[in-house]
């Protein structure tokens, strides 16, 4: 059986450089590779007209320039798009592009959700990543290479590139530690997205969020925001839908112990995530427990207003619920924004269009 060739799109400057002084190339063509490959977008080895033709031709030999096939797009209603891509295991992946499209009809930010793992071994009960279960991480390459593919496609419809990235789609990107920690510095370095400009969300591992206060700290990671997927304001709760609430490594206590210590080594403030379940999380007793964290540091309440997937038990709150809920918070001096559900009707929600295709 012959070798797997190399994916190129994982490996980093010094990496590609590497590879050219081991193919008895200057040191310069590995600089040359990283920009065709994460700044120009090249899919191609012969696109890469400043390279030797015989460098091209062992790389074409030896290499690949990506692993994922396009499988399925789809469109909703208003604007978002969802791709759903087959790894070389044959398993599926999902990205979505959202479009924030002012009155004139022009993108004032296009945002792409990604995917750091096939499935994901978290199992909250409200989402469709969680019922496949883990399958599979991401390598570097992988993660970058999708949000390519969606910057591709946005400046064939809007004319412009990617402008936002964030990591909720499939898997638990914590989980996936290094190389999701790796595709941020091949997106800022190549793509040249700004940290301030990326996202990471996680269900809230606190061993991997004060992992990532000290590598952003010390320069080692890109400084990308942090949200934590929080969706309910108690142990009781949150455990109830959550299992990785279920132990003290990570429970509300070893959060708040974490996020205390993101903040006092980064200086940067978190985002909660909080989806509304009609009758699970929304009264006003939850808005003030959720306040109390909320104390924990600075910070930003992301109300979402949730998408409904097949197979589980949750609907999403109804309007008066939500407006109480914000009220309740912003009376309690908590910044808050809200999100709608976007794509419901291409099943947009994380891990819907994967489920649908059987991955």
């Amino acid at each position: 059986m012959d070798a797997p060739r190399t994916d190129l799109r994982s490996l980093d400057v010094a990496a590609l450089e590497a590879l050219a002084l081991e193919m008895g190339e200057p040191r310069f063509r590995g600089r040359q590779l990283f920009k065709w490959i994460h700044t120009k977008g090249a899919d191609t080895f012969e696109a890469m007209t400043d390279l030797p033709a015989a460098f091209r031709e062992r790389l074409t030999a030896e290499a690949t320039l990506g692993t994922l096939v396009e499988v399925k797009r789809q469109q909703a209603t208003d604007e978002t798009i969802k791709c759903l891509f087959r790894l070389p295991s044959g398993r599926l992946v999902e990205s979505v592009l959202i479009p924030d499209i002012d009155d004139d009809g022009k993108a004032k930010r296009l945002t792409v959700c990604v995917s750091s793992q096939v499935g994901c071994a978290m199992a909250c009960s409200f989402c469709a990543t969680g019922l496949m279960g883990f399958q599979e991480n991401l390598t570097p390459g992988q993660i970058a290479e999708q949000v390519y593919a969606l910057d591709r496609i946005a400046h064939e419809r809007w004319g412009r590139g990617v402008t936002n990235v964030v990591f909720m789609g499939m898997g638990e990107p914590f989980q996936n530690y290094a190389a999701v920690t790796d595709s941020l510095s091949l997106l800022t370095t190549g793509l040249g997205l700004s940290p301030k400009r990326i996202t990471v969300s996680t269900v809230g591992l606190a061993r991997r969020i004060r992992q990532f206060a000290d590598d952003v700290a010390g320069g080692r990671v890109p400084g990308a925001g942090l949200a934590i997927s929080l969706h309910a304001p108690t142990d009781g709760q949150r455990s109830a839908i959550m299992p990785v609430n279920r132990s003290e490594k990570t429970d509300l206590k070893a959060l708040g112990q974490a996020v205390r210590h993101y903040y006092a080594t980064t200086g940067k403030p978190v985002t909660y995530e909080y989806c509304l379940f009609a009758d699970v999380n929304d009264s006003i007793e939850d808005a003030r427990n959720l306040a109390r964290i909320a104390s924990w540091a600075p910070c930003k309440v992301n109300l979402i207003m949730y998408n409904p997937v097949e197979g589980t038990d949750f609907s999403s709150s109804g309007e008066p619920a939500l407006d109480a809920f914000i009220g309740e918070l912003v009376r309690r001096r908590v910044r808050v924004t809200v999100r709608r559900s976007r794509g419901q009707d291409i099943d947009a929600a994380c891990g819907q269009l994967a489920v649908a295709e059987g991955a």
